[in-house]
């Protein structure tokens, strides 16, 4: 019976292919004119652009733990699947997908899409094609943005659109795997070129009405030029599928972050000691404010270069670099683009009074760097692993905050890796275990990767993201 089994599922695909093959060939008439030339050179147009960007898409698939509470107090630990998708970016196999695609991933998995000349038999094969592995390069949560990466080269991108030329009513497309099923394609307009989500948030999204669903995060939404003018990310909806309200990160932001992702894995940011806060009418109200809408500083950090300026709390925001601000995203650029050191000009309302600062910004430290001033090369490279680690002190756990076990091994940069092999480390990543053996500091992990001979298999224990999980790799 077991063969029997077998052999129905290697054939079913071709039978299908093969029906699906007759029934198209009985239904055509060759040599009769279409009745509607125009709406065939529009399909004819659609087929096109659909030719050229399937082969830019991927299904993601990502094995993560989940945390369920049973019957009584006590949690239950179990393995999940998401799916999501993805872009080419690069031809060398960098990939942009949703940070929430990724996050808390054991093992990501990328099923990438042939081109050429489509057929049904094609079609269905590639449901059943295997998929390659994908390592996560870097990661911005903020922004819900992602980057990995495949062992490959030669692969087709797509270029980013100028989120400037994007109008409401223009025609796009969303790419992705909605409910897993890999290489879909929806057609529809952009609603609204902004939507602000959250009042307080700087970031903006493209609203559209193609249809997006489960599935469809981190495909892209590309015009009729086949680019990508956003990152599908999340929907409105009622019933948990499309209802025609979808949303896209814009091309504008993802121009921005890729490039950080890529070298360094994470983003820097400048940093002003600002906070700022949508002005409702209740708050006006309550604040006596002279004005029921805008942008009020809530909050000027304690020796943050704002308080250095003079700006004070409830000072109304009135322009930055000369360009109005009446919103919170208005100052997305501001946060997120300006360069440490150059001033940036501030103008406020105090009270009723108009003043004037000049703020220069700094470059905000991340957890990352921070890491790193405690890293000697001379001893912390570890070339088999393609690494720098730093032991686990007070001072470590400082700033990487309250880890699982109090001693072990933690990433602070990558390095060359002579082997060519990807450990698939990441920085921040924690190592407790090699091979079942716990170790306390480096020299105890350069010890225990040097007594592995090529061709063994190793296993990390690591902590990622407040989990442990193993990585797993060969010495060649």
């Amino acid at each position: 019976m077991s063969r029997l089994n077998d052999s129905l599922a290697a054939t079913a695909p071709k039978l299908l292919a093969a029906c699906l093959l007759a029934a198209a060939a009985s239904a055509q008439e060759p040599g009769k004119a279409s009745v509607f030339p125009a709406l065939d050179q529009l399909s004819g147009s659609i087929e096109s652009l659909v030719s050229h960007v399937s082969p830019s898409v991927v299904r993601i698939r990502v094995m993560r733990y989940s945390t369920e509470q049973g019957g009584r107090a006590d949690a239950v630990v179990s393995e999940e699947e998401a799916v999501g998708s993805g872009v080419i970016i690069d031809p060398t196999g960098y990939i942009l997908t949703n940070a929430h695609v990724v996050a808390g991933a054991r093992s990501i998995k990328v099923n990438l899409t042939p081109g050429g000349e489509q057929s049904a038999e094609k079609v269905i094969a590639q449901s059943y094609a295997p998929a390659v592995d994908a390592t996560l390069t870097g990661i911005f949560k903020e922004g819900d943005l992602a980057l990995i990466k495949v062992d490959a080269t030669g692969l087709q991108a797509l270029r980013l659109a100028d989120y400037t030329r994007l109008r409401q009513g223009q025609v796009v497309f969303a790419f992705g795997s909605p409910q897993g099923l890999q290489n879909s394609v929806s057609m529809g307009v952009i609603s609204s070129i902004a939507r602000q989500v959250d009042p307080d948030s700087p970031f903006l999204y493209i609203q559209t009405d193609t249809a997006i669903n489960p599935g469809n995060s981190g495909g892209p939404l590309v015009n009729t030029a086949g680019e990508v003018v956003g990152l599908n990310t999340f929907i409105l909806s009622q019933s948990g599928g499309n209802e025609g309200v979808g949303f896209a990160i814009p091309s504008t932001l993802i121009q921005w972050v890729y490039p950080q992702l890529r070298k360094r894995g994470h983003v820097h940011r400048s940093l002003v000691g600002l906070g700022f806060q949508a002005i409702t009418p209740t708050l006006a109200a309550a604040l006596k404010l002279s004005r029921s809408s805008g942008v009020l500083i809530s909050d000027v950090r304690p020796g943050g270069p704002a308080e250095a300026a003079g700006i004070k709390l409830n000072d109304i925001l009135i322009s930055v670099d000369g360009r109005d601000v009446d919103a919170a995203p208005a100052l997305m650029e501001f946060f997120y683009h300006q360069a440490s050191g150059q001033p940036v000009s501030i103008r406020v309302l105090r009270g009723t009074q108009e003043m004037s600062f000049k703020i220069v910004p700094v470059q905000e430290p991340h957890q990352a760097d921070r890491l790193e001033e405690f890293a000697d090369p001379a001893e912390a490279l570890i070339p088999s692993l393609g690494i720098l680690g730093v032991t686990i002190d007070k001072r470590i756990t400082a700033i990487a905050g309250q880890l699982r076990l109090p001693s072990g091994v933690i990433v602070v940069a990558r390095s060359p890796n002579p082997s060519g092999i990807d450990t698939g480390l990441q920085v921040s990543d924690v190592i407790y275990a090699v091979n079942g053996d716990f170790i306390v500091d480096v020299e105890m992990l350069k010890a225990a990767i040097g007594r592995v001979k090529p061709g063994d298999p190793v296993a990390l224990l690591i902590e990622r993201s407040g989990q442990l999980q193993y990585v797993a790799f060969e010495i060649p």
